[in-house]
């Protein structure tokens, strides 16, 4: 119904911002992300999805097109209600969030508050494959699906697992696995994956 709003921001609080346009004042639900993208902006433009519900309308805002993308394809997963959505994309942004589906990260998602591991496993089931086929204008999906291959292969994923038993997070140990030659033995690319991850 509503691809946007552009108006001026009247008002912020947790988790919402009021965009007067024309003299009325919309109500958007919204992420950290986006708070953060329009804090100080007189002037704003929110991305909008309108979820009906038989009680409610309830409108969503946005700061970008790919932040409401990943709205709408978290609330398509079964369990994940439009707040758990924003929940999720408080605590990740778009980049770490297609990084966490393609590592297979259930820890780094569940880290979202009222979020559990059955919910987190589900998310990245449905839209693991989703991932790779996004465009986007920066690089972290194409980096998403090139960890997403790292973990699918028997000397990358191994490597994987053994810096996470490491202490590293899936996420951490497959980007830095996925910069580095899948053809080399496991000892040596969990070698370089060190190398890489001391001087983060």
């Amino acid at each position: 119904m509503f691809y946007c709003l552009t108006g001026n921001l009247i008002k912020k609080g947790t988790n919402f911002a009021v965009i007067d346009c024309g003299g009325v004042g919309f109500y958007c639900q919204t992420s950290n992300s986006t708070l953060y993208d329009i804090n100080g902006e007189k002037t704003v433009t929110l991305f909008t999805h309108l979820n009906v519900r038989e009680d409610a309308l309830d409108l969503f805002g946005f700061s970008t097109e790919n932040e409401l993308q990943w709205f709408r394809m978290l609330i398509s997963v079964n369990g994940v209600g439009p707040k758990a959505a924003l929940a999720i994309l408080s605590e990740l942004p778009p980049s770490k969030l297609a990084l966490a589906i393609s590592a297979n990260d259930v820890k780094l998602i569940k880290s979202a508050p009222g979020i559990g591991p059955k919910i987190a496993q589900r998310i990245i089931l449905d839209l693991k494959d989703k991932v790779g086929g996004l465009v986007a204008d920066d690089d972290s999906l194409y980096e998403g699906a090139k960890v997403a291959a790292t973990t699918e292969m028997p000397n990358t994923s191994e490597a994987v697992a053994a810096l996470s038993m490491l202490g590293y997070s899936q996420s951490e140990a497959a980007v830095a696995v996925s910069k580095i030659d899948p053809s080399l033995s496991v000892e040596d690319i969990i070698r370089q994956a060190l190398k890489l991850l001391s001087k983060q």
